[in-house]
């Protein structure tokens, strides 16, 4: 976790009232510690509301990204030329690196000048900020490539599926209570259902399309100081399969399975999809259906972990997860279906995201060995998947399986991190030495030898 002063920081740059004197940490959700300490007062934050376009209003938003997806792809294989001649040019020793002349580069401002004066009939018809938005994609995504992300892909008719207002070009009007009117430029004025109320003050307004519904998400910035709050209530999280959150307090919380209780309506319109004739408009309207049980799943899904991260958050001021690596874990195809239903990394992402915008912590801790792990005597003892009760060998503890993992998290994420030695105890190894004699009834006999 790194500081950044205030010339790094985004907002300060472009609003010189922030009153960021003094160097601050910033605390991504990308890091392995997620934690509030003394920042910006500026935040940022997201909020999504449905939107419901009239007929000539959807044809218009579908042409408009239509517009968008087109110069993203032009714009994207005019960089990914440019790649490859410099490429060509190094091979061939014609452009040598390491000499004096450096390689030729496309800009963002070069493609953006060169849009501005050689629009088509369709780009002008779509907001100019729109269009530079779309070129800044492009900018982002190549120069993550050289960041060590793999090459950005041409988008096709279903994999561009919104757009931006950077700025202006947009417009909210509050009627009633809980609905709205939204003006786009060059689209229209449309209902917009405002079930919340926006805080702060609004930057951008992205337009969204999730299957056959659309979406306005604003960006906002809020004036907020984040105060670190003192821990007092700690707890270690195990996610798993059996249950889905195993707290080191003993409770439990099962997985929803929204997946597999959909799994047979989903099914059933596959097949139906699969009987239809290619290209044809009953084709297409069962492509909607299927998607639209996609959606159901997902939205369910997101709603459960907004609703669990927040109930960890509201009951605990430290929380620690493990840090699993999902997509090694998927290539095991006997369990890859449940982990994907679990949703484990949306859970834990928001999670981490309330718990930093009320000043808490989340961190997330190696997961190696974690269920394997005695965390009273730190002894390993092999176990398998079957095996549901730790029972140590060493100390004589036993306890489920699940709990066990979790005290074991709390552990490791509290260690050094909360002032805690790695050191449990002043003993040494060889006084913590014990035989511990397990009776048929499932309790335990300890014995210092």
């Amino acid at each position: 976790m790194g500081s950044r002063g205030r010339e790094d920081h985004p907002t300060c740059r472009v609003d010189e009232s922030c009153p960021l004197k003094y160097n601050i940490t910033f605390t991504p959700l990308s890091l392995k510690v997620y934690t509030a300490k003394r920042m910006c007062p500026w935040m940022k934050k997201a909020y999504g509301f449905r939107i419901y376009p009239n007929k000539n209003q959807e044809v218009k938003l579908n042409k408009t990204l239509n517009t968008c997806r087109h110069l993203y792809n032009d714009a994207l294989a005019e960089r990914k030329r440019q790649i490859e001649l410099n490429k060509l040019r190094r091979d061939f020793q014609v452009f040598p690196w390491g000499s004096s002349i450096k390689p030729e580069w496309i800009s963002y401002e070069d493609q953006a000048n060169n849009l501005s004066s050689n629009k088509d009939s369709f780009q002008k018809e779509v907001h100019s900020p729109v269009l530079q938005n779309v070129l800044k994609r492009v900018h982002k995504s190549i120069e993550n490539f050289f960041n060590g992300f793999g090459f950005p892909r041409f988008k096709g008719k279903n994999r561009y599926n919104s757009f931006t207002y950077p700025q202006s070009g947009f417009e909210v009007e509050i009627e009633d209570r809980n609905e709205g009117k939204l003006t786009l430029s060059k689209i229209g004025k449309m209902r917009i259902i405002l079930h919340r109320d926006i805080e702060g003050r609004i930057k951008t307004c992205t337009i969204k399309k999730d299957v056959n519904q659309w979406y306005a998400i604003f960006t906002v910035e809020i004036k907020k100081t984040i105060e670190k709050v003192p821990v007092e209530k700690k707890i270690g999280v195990d996610v798993g399969l059996i249950n889905l959150l195993a707290l080191n307090n003993g409770e439990m919380i099962e997985p929803p399975k929204f997946f597999r209780k959909s799994e047979k309506k989903l099914a059933k319109e596959q097949r139906k999809l699969s009987r239809k004739k290619l290209r044809s408009n009953s084709r297409k309207k069962q492509k909607i259906k299927v998607a639209k049980v996609h959606q159901k799943i997902r939205n369910q899904r997101k709603d459960f972990s907004h609703k669990t991260g927040r109930t960890l958050v509201n009951r605990f001021d430290f929380i620690g997860f493990e840090n699993l690596h999902i997509q090694n874990m998927m290539q095991n195809h006997h369990l890859a279906k449940s982990i994907a239903d679990a949703g484990w990394y949306q859970l834990q992402i928001l999670t981490a995201s309330k718990a930093e915008e009320a000043g808490k912590r989340v961190k997330l801790c190696i997961a190696n060995g974690t269920s394997q792990t005695c965390h009273v005597c730190g002894n390993i003892q092999k176990m398998t998947l079957k095996d549901r009760v730790f029972r140590c060998n060493q100390c004589g503890n036993i306890e489920n399986r699940d709990t066990n993992s979790a005290n074991e998290v709390l552990n490791r994420c509290t260690v050094g991190a909360m002032g805690i030695k790695a050191c449990k105890s002043g003993l040494s190894r060889d006084m913590m030495k014990q035989e511990a004699i397990q009776q048929v009834d499932g309790s335990s006999l300890v014995k210092f030898i």
